[in-house]
C-alpha cells in the first residue's frame, strides 16, 4: 500500500476543517434572514397585502395582475380552483363585489425566498349566488422571483363558521 505524504495529509485535514467551519457558519445563518432584511421584507409583504385589498375593492385588474405569478392558483372559500386568468376575468367583470375587507391577526413567516401569510379577514360583499359577507381565514404564499419582486403563487380562503351556523 502506498504511503500518503505528510504534506498531502496536512492539506486534506486543513481542507476538511475549513469545510466543517464553513458548514457550521452556514447553519448558523440559515434559520432565518438577517433582522434588517426580515423587517424590510415584512414591510414589503404588508404593502402587497394592502395592494391586494385595494385591487379587490376597486376592481383594479392591472394592479392584481402585477401581484400574481403566472402560475398562480387559488382555492376559493367554496372550494373551487381559480387560475390567474380566471381571477383577473372575475375582477374585470365584477362577478364578485366586495364592499369592505378588513384584515386582522396577520402573521408573516419567511422560508428563504418564500413568505407565508396567514390572516383573518372580515368581508362584506356579494356574488351571483348571494351574500358572502362574514369572517374568513386565509393563507397567501409569496415567492421572490429572479428580479427580486414578491409574487403571489397561491391563495386559499376558508369561511369561519359560527357555532350555530350549519351551512
Amino acid at each position: 500500500m502506498a504511503r500518503i505524504p505528510f504534506s498531502v495529509r496536512l492539506i486534506s485535514v486543513a481542507a476538511l476543517l475549513m469545510l466543517l467551519a464553513l458548514s457550521a457558519d452556514a447553519t448558523q445563518q440559515t434559520p432565518g434572514m438577517p433582522r434588517a432584511q426580515r423587517h424590510e421584507s415584512r414591510h414589503e409583504i404588508d404593502q402587497l397585502e394592502q395592494t391586494w385589498r385595494d385591487a379587490i375593492l376597486h376592481r383594479n385588474a392591472s394592479a392584481m395582475e402585477g401581484l400574481l405569478a403566472d402560475d398562480y392558483i387559488a382555492i376559493t372559500a367554496n372550494g373551487t380552483l381559480q387560475s390567474k386568468e380566471q381571477t383577473l376575468a372575475n375582477l374585470r367583470t365584477g362577478t364578485s363585489k366586495f364592499t369592505s375587507i378588513e384584515f386582522s391577526d396577520r402573521k408573516v413567516r419567511f422560508y428563504g425566498q418564500t413568505a407565508l401569510v396567514t390572516s383573518r379577514a372580515e368581508v362584506k360583499g356579494s356574488n351571483p349566488e348571494g351574500d358572502f359577507s362574514g369572517s374568513y381565514r386565509y393563507t397567501r404564499v409569496y415567492v421572490r422571483n429572479e428580479q427580486g419582486k414578491w409574487k403571489v403563487v397561491s391563495f386559499e380562503a376558508s369561511r369561519i363558521r359560527e357555532a350555530d351556523d350549519h351551512k
